[in-house]
């Protein structure tokens, strides 16, 4: 893959980043995941009054699990401005939940121009993950 991020996937997240629900905030972000099948899945961030709501890694990860599908291949974000919108750290563990060695992660700015590419180690080292849990 290019420096380039291709227009249609920068055309999705733009659009589920602009259908975010943030009013307390006002840090509309989006996110758009690649499975292992290819299948794009996308999510943006809905906010609550409480101030626990859901991540748009965590929405986009949510509609491709609730599709039975199980490995990201590509994971992209997106915030509102120039600076890198990088994952939370809660995000950080549901993607490696579902990476593979081979997972990038892209982080784009407002306009879908690339601004960083991560691999899962990269991006969470040392990480916890399912084949730390002994489970036969």
């Amino acid at each position: 893959m290019s420096d380039d991020v291709a227009a249609d996937i920068v055309g999705e997240l733009v659009a589920v980043r602009d259908r975010a629900y943030a009013p307390y905030s006002r840090h509309p972000v989006g996110a758009l995941v690649i499975s292992e099948s290819g299948t794009r899945y996308s999510g943006a961030n809905i906010e609550v009054a409480h101030y626990k709501g859901l991540c748009a890694e965590a929405s986009a990860i949510a509609a491709m699990a609730s599709a039975g599908e199980r490995r990201l291949s590509e994971v992209y974000v997106i915030g509102p401005g120039q600076h890198l919108c990088t994952p939370c750290g809660d995000c950080r563990q549901r993607i490696r939940e579902f990476a593979t060695d081979e997972t990038r992660i892209l982080v784009v700015d407002a306009d879908g121009a690339l601004l960083r590419r991560y691999t899962m180690n990269e991006l969470l080292p040392d990480a916890f993950g399912p084949d730390n849990l002994d489970l036969d």
